[in-house]
């Protein structure tokens, strides 16, 4: 007994110290430009606005965003993804570990007492000396960590939605509030209108334009009201809820905030990017499934033993004693037409494949940032030339009712200027709305929005050594 213990120590011991087989993982050495196209500043206070939404100053938002971030279904179904992740890595690494089983077993025949009675535990061992359930464990922890990444990718894209379809909600109420203003400017032009025209004072033709003209109105109050509905329902389901009305307590044109963001480094994309990281995590994955794959080519080594006692009367307790017995067994593929070859190949094409995918997603994170940082500075040059033409619109407008009503103009110059101010006024706030969304895409391509305290204090962590290093 002395010696099959010590034997049994000498196994645990090999089998956490036997080789590995397959390549162990090395973080992807992959370069990142300089500095970004159209990069307008580089600056340390990025750092500082890790739950960027909040520099918009807007309670209802940083309201909503709560809520969705605790019972959007999407959140909720990563959260379970997760656990079910966690749960695996306890799964796979008792494979590593010896199982016990019981077995009872009683024989007898009809009218007789006299019987067997047999009663022991059984343990069974594959010895991991290849390595394959410690590269198991790897594939099961990265595996964990990819899909701990996927639910802070899902919880990022999800709070730029929320932002986004909440400007959208403001800026088309704003447009339908201009809609019906107009409208109702162009209701009571019409009435004077046919007054004149019934009176022998203006042309047909005159009146049919201003027809026209308060039609255009129209068609444009229900448009928005269906963009307000439309948008209210989506955002509803990011809550995680039915349809109903979002709360609007300000004025889109009236809001203020301060959106002149600073840009970092381009380094940092892939050390933020949750999704980035989910990728280097399932490379890491695949990487480990090689080793796997290579152990599966080998011999394994298992063991078995028996401890019990045994009886030959079935309603007797009375025993022969202890008995145990131990063997061990090796096993292993000889033939199988070139499968477990494949089998490594497979692995290590899909290691590569994950590879190029964790390149292709780091690309697209410096093209998402591109296109951000383009977008806002084009935009911001629209927004001044947006600015000062519905400024001249809306005065001209004016001018020329004054003009007409003096006679030194027509009245299509009149209906003119009335079209230009009222497009005007809705591309404005349209070019506005287009620049708030342009720094929500960049806060979300940047992998901004750190969602607690102790999120952001590991980030802040983990970029302090890296530096370091």
């Amino acid at each position: 007994m002395k010696h099959t213990f010590r034997f049994f120590i000498f196994l645990v011991i090999i089998s956490f110290s036997g080789c590995m087989l397959g390549p162990d993982f090395q973080k992807p050495a992959y370069e990142s430009p300089e500095h970004f196209r159209f990069d307008f500043g580089e600056s340390d206070s990025l750092m500082m606005n890790l739950r960027w939404w909040e520099i918009l100053g807007e309670p209802e938002l940083d309201s909503l965003i709560r809520i969705a971030l605790a019972e959007n279904k999407d959140v909720l179904i990563a959260a379970q993804r997760i656990e079910a992740a966690k749960a695996n890595i306890g799964f796979t690494k008792a494979d590593q570990w010896p199982a016990f089983r019981y077995g009872v077993a009683v024989s007898g025949s009809n009218g007789n007492s006299s019987g067997t009675f047999n009663a022991y535990p059984e343990l069974s061992w594959e010895i991991g000396f290849w390595g394959k359930y410690r590269r198991m464990n790897e594939a099961a922890r990265a595996g964990f960590l990819a899909t701990t990444y996927a639910k802070q990718t899902i919880q990022l894209s999800l709070i730029s939605a929320v932002a986004s379809t909440y400007y959208t909600i403001l800026a088309s109420y704003n447009q339908y509030q201009i809609s019906m203003k107009t409208l109702s400017s162009r209701d009571s032009g019409l009435i004077i209108m046919k007054d004149k025209h019934e009176g022998g004072l203006i042309a047909l033709m005159d009146l049919n334009q201003a027809q026209i003209q308060r039609d255009l109105a129209a068609a444009a109050v229900p448009t928005y009201k269906r963009l307000i509905a439309l948008n209210e329902n989506a955002l509803n389901i990011l809550l995680g809820r039915y349809p109903m009305e979002i709360k609007r307590d300000v004025s889109f044109s009236e809001l203020e905030y301060n959106l002149d963001i600073p840009v970092g480094i381009p380094s940092e994309i892939l050390e933020r990017r949750p999704d980035v990281k989910q990728a280097e995590a399932l490379y890491e994955e695949q990487n480990a499934q090689i080793g796997v794959a290579e152990a599966m080519r080998w011999p394994s080594i298992s063991l078995t033993g028996l401890l019990g006692v045994a009886s030959n009367e079935l309603l007797s307790l009375s025993s022969y004693g202890l008995a145990w017995s131990a063997g061990a067994s090796v096993f292993g593929p000889v033939f199988q037409f070139g499968k477990n070859k494949r089998r490594v190949e497979i692995a290590k094409a899909n290691a590569q494949a994950a590879l190029l995918q964790y390149e292709n997603i780091a690309n697209q994170s410096f093209k998402d940032v591109a296109d951000a940082l383009v977008s806002i500075e084009t935009y911001k040059e629209e927004l001044i030339a947006q600015r000062s033409r519905t400024k001249t619109a809306i005065l001209s407008e004016t001018l020329a009712g004054i003009r007409y009503e003096e006679g030194t103009t027509t009245y299509l110059e009149v209906l003119e200027q009335q079209r230009q101010s009222f497009s005007a006024q809705l591309d404005l706030l349209a070019n506005e709305l287009n620049l708030i969304n342009s720094y929500i895409y960049l806060y979300k391509a940047l992998g901004g929005g750190w969602l607690s305290p102790e999120d952001e204090r590991l980030y802040l962590e983990e970029l302090k050594v890296n530096q370091q290093e």
